[in-house]
């Protein structure tokens, strides 16, 4: 049983990824979910008189870490993806209409929210638990669900241990983790192929037909029923027809556009460039994350706050001529 003299700041600090992590699943924002566990560690260092050492350590952050992502909730609306808040437009569509940065759910570098753990069934689960539509619809649950389905199917707690985080019994555990996996059970939750088992061709020949603008080729290694959103505009896409009139309509800017390649939410992205005509070079326009099922390309996210994602992800902002 660790005690209160025992504890350093080092010792808080160890859990601070793990705690970012699951900050995430339930907040669908890395940057809230960066606030809510550095408030997590200040509260526990200013109040490690009142730890008692009944309970682990790591148990005490994350009861102090759910309270801080449920006094968050209660104060604004869920996170979500376009493709959760209304039908696909045609490619006629003026991309002018936005909803605050605050609507959208946010990408997170795997290294951010990554497990401690090397286990490969753990390592399995993290990597399913980090997909954008599984966050996404985590969003959907009422917050002590959504709590009490990750705390029992993403960290492996007993139910026991989750009614004495949440100060309930465990009938309730039970009953709210019912409805929850019935909620997720309706969802949309394909799993795309994380990165690790994506082919690096489809990659590959995705890059050179997106850098070239070649949007036959484009279009070639995209499913029938692809899609492409790109948040904070408010809406999508889908259909090859409608996605080849947007690449050569409205999306014309990106033609000239250099990729980088980096890793989010377990799934192959991109740093998206665009030619800067001003300037010269290229500048930072969106991230772009790919969904990867049965050997083809079924939706392309491009997330174009990238002031904000760029710095996170380790991309420049700009690149030279």
């Amino acid at each position: 049983m660790t005690t209160t003299a025992a504890i350093a700041l080092d010792d808080l600090e160890a859990y601070r990824t793990e705690l970012r992590g699951y900050c995430y699943r339930m907040l669908g924002s890395a940057f809230d979910a960066d606030d809510a566990v550095q408030d997590t560690i200040v509260k526990a260092w200013q109040g490690l008189d009142g730890f008692e050492g009944r309970a682990s350590l790591r148990s005490w952050l994350y009861r102090i870490a759910t309270n801080t992502c449920l006094d968050s909730l209660r104060a604004r609306g869920r996170r979500a993806l376009p493709m959760d808040l209304s039908s696909p437009v045609p490619a006629t569509t003026a991309p002018d209409r936005t909803l605050p940065d605050s609507a959208w759910l946010e990408p997170v570098p795997d290294a951010d929210v990554a497990p401690l753990s090397t286990d490969p069934a753990v390592l399995v689960a993290h990597s399913d638990s980090i997909r954008l539509a599984f966050v996404a619809a985590l969003q959907t649950l009422p917050p002590r669900q959504r709590a009490v389905l990750i705390l029992k199917e993403v960290l492996s707690w007993q139910a026991a241990e989750i009614a004495e985080l949440l100060d309930t019994s465990v009938a309730s555990v039970n009953s709210a983790l019912q409805r929850a996996r019935a909620t997720l059970g309706a969802a949309d939750l394909s799993r795309p192929e994380p990165m690790e088992r994506a082919d690096a061709e489809l990659l590959a020949r995705y890059v050179k037909a997106f850098e070239a603008y070649d949007i036959p080729s484009l279009v070639s290694l995209l499913h029938e029923d692809a899609s492409i959103s790109m948040p904070p505009i408010a809406m999508w896409l889908r259909g090859l027809e409608d996605l080849s009139a947007w690449y050569l309509g409205y999306g014309i800017g990106c033609k000239g556009s250099r990729l980088v390649p980096t890793v989010a939410n377990g799934l192959p992205a991109f740093g998206q460039y665009r030619v800067d005509h001003d300037r010269g070079g290229h500048k930072a326009w969106s991230l772009q994350v790919l969904e990867i099922t049965d050997g083809a390309i079924a939706h392309v996210h491009h997330f174009l706050d990238v002031d904000r994602l760029f710095p996170r992800f380790g991309l420049e902002l700009r690149l030279p001529a």
